[in-house]
């Protein structure tokens, strides 16, 4: 039952929603305590934009420059290509 249900995921698509709705739960593990504390991930759109919301500017313009080494952590499985950095 597992494999047919591994492959019907697959083909429906429904494989990488759910290891793009993965880096929303898995957001402390990911980043570390630090930026967990001072950013919240939002959403991940289908074509892989994670959009997160960060408290303050001085930090959101420090993620915007750690933004290449936060996408490598992520790693290829959560089919995350960009990440939007919001104020708030």
């Amino acid at each position: 039952m597992g494999e047919v249900l591994k492959r019907y995921l697959a083909r429906s698509g429904y494989a990488d929603r759910l290891a793009q709705a993965d880096v929303i739960t898995d957001w402390p593990a990911l980043v570390g305590t630090t930026v967990a504390a001072v950013t919240t991930p939002e959403a991940v759109t289908r074509d892989g934009i994670l959009f997160v919301r960060v408290k303050t500017a001085p930090w959101m313009q420090e993620l915007q420059l750690m933004t290449p080494e936060i996408l490598r952590k992520l790693g290829p499985q959560r089919r995350v290509k960009k990440i939007v950095w919001r104020a708030g």
